[in-house]
């Protein structure tokens, strides 16, 4: 089946975030919007025909989960990542960051020390300071466009935590960590006794034949890890607003799912639970074809970058549809380089600093999008860095 990638979908006016929040957070609409990390692509059919069945029902009452949901959730895990779980295992939440939330919440208590592996996702922040928690930065180490953990920071961070997060595959960084890195983490987190909750909602987008591979499938972590996964990201239904967190220990779970429970999360929403069943049922073939689109994308981007701006560096991304952009040898700093790429370029990138100090005069850049509209985003930024620097 041939899917279409290319043709440009106005979602201004939709109540899209990414195009009709332009205005209020970058004071003006007229720019090639590739900041927030939801895809301009129409979703997969056989989607759209579950929702569709769902719709013409007529009554959306309060929901249940069906034995078909589950199975897609565990199927999908075997298939995807060689990971055997279990039904009991899963608790259902309205999305990864009320599931780290929750985490928080329920693991740790006001003036907890939280470690997070910096520059990251901005909610991990929010998630420890919104609730009174001490934040622990373990810096990741940029050695030629590529990160890597400092481990001896981390084991000494990790002595005084009382929980760890960590974004696996990272955002905005893009690394596919190995499963070395991913042992080194889980048996020191395992040492210490520090529960993790690992962010795997970029899980299915792997690039060049990249295996990802999920921390609490190693050794013995499962007892100790809270896994998050979401077709959100991969099916580009994050407005549906529908997780997975997966639990194997039984005092872990019983701890999140029962705030879960409090805080009457846990029904879903009727037509998330239709778009993840059908996602993980019949979707694959779908995500297969984005995947080769994307890479095409990035490898647009990379050999534009090389030939056309070559000042700039691209730390080009083992997973997810992210690049993270250095813009250092502009001579700018985060306040003149946001107003430069947002009102001379008119382009909308994410400010490294949403992700922590270490994303200081860096910027996001998301490229799931028709290719012609990233061309454009990149042509402008060529035309104004030449003619204004």
């Amino acid at each position: 089946m041939n899917f279409d990638f290319d043709t440009v979908i106005d979602r201004r006016g939709s109540g899209c975030f990414k195009y009709d929040a332009l205005k209020s957070l970058y004071g003006r609409d007229d720019l090639i919007s590739l900041w927030v990390a939801d895809m301009d692509f129409a979703i997969a059919p056989q989607i759209t025909e579950a929702l569709n069945k769902r719709l013409q029902h007529g009554v959306y009452g309060y929901n249940f989960h069906m034995p078909r949901y589950y199975e897609s959730v565990v199927n999908w895990v075997l298939k995807r990542y060689a990971w055997a779980i279990h039904e009991e295992w899963i608790v259902n939440t309205p999305g990864i960051v009320p599931a780290i939330n929750m985490a928080v919440l329920s693991l740790t208590h006001p003036g907890d020390r939280v470690l997070i592996q910096t520059p990251v996702y901005r909610p991990f922040f929010n998630a420890i300071t919104d609730h009174d928690r001490c934040l622990l930065t373990n810096s990741l180490i940029n050695v030629n466009n590529r990160y890597s953990i400092n481990f001896d920071d981390f084991e000494k961070k990790l002595r005084t935590a009382s929980l760890f997060i960590l974004c696996s595959p990272h955002n905005p960084v893009g690394r596919l960590w190995t499963d070395e890195e991913l042992g080194i983490m889980g048996a020191l987190c395992k040492r210490y006794k520090v529960p993790i909750v690992s962010d795997e909602i970029h899980a299915d987008l792997v690039y060049d034949d990249g295996m990802f591979i999920p921390i609490a499938s190693l050794d013995d972590f499962a007892d100790n890890v809270i896994t998050c996964i979401s077709p959100a990201k991969s099916f580009n239904i994050a407005g549906l607003c529908s997780a997975a967190i997966i639990i194997k220990s039984t005092h872990l779970r019983a701890k999140i799912s029962g705030l879960n429970q409090k805080m009457h999360l846990y029904l879903g929403n009727s037509f998330g639970i239709e778009a993840v069943t059908a996602a993980y049922t019949e979707g694959e073939d779908w995500l297969e074809a984005l995947m080769v689109y994307l890479a095409e994308n990035k490898n647009l981007l990379r050999e534009f970058l090389c030939r056309e701006l070559p000042m700039l560096s691209m730390v080009e991304p083992e997973s997810t549809y992210l690049a993270w952009l250095g813009f250092h040898e502009l001579g700018l700093d985060d306040n003149a380089l946001f107003d430069f790429l947002t009102n001379k370029a008119r382009v909308a990138l994410d400010p490294g600093r949403k992700f922590g100090v270490d994303g200081s005069r860096f910027s996001r850049l998301n490229f799931a999008c028709p290719r012609s509209v990233l061309q454009e985003g990149l042509d402008r930024l060529k035309y104004t860095i030449d003619k204004e620097l």
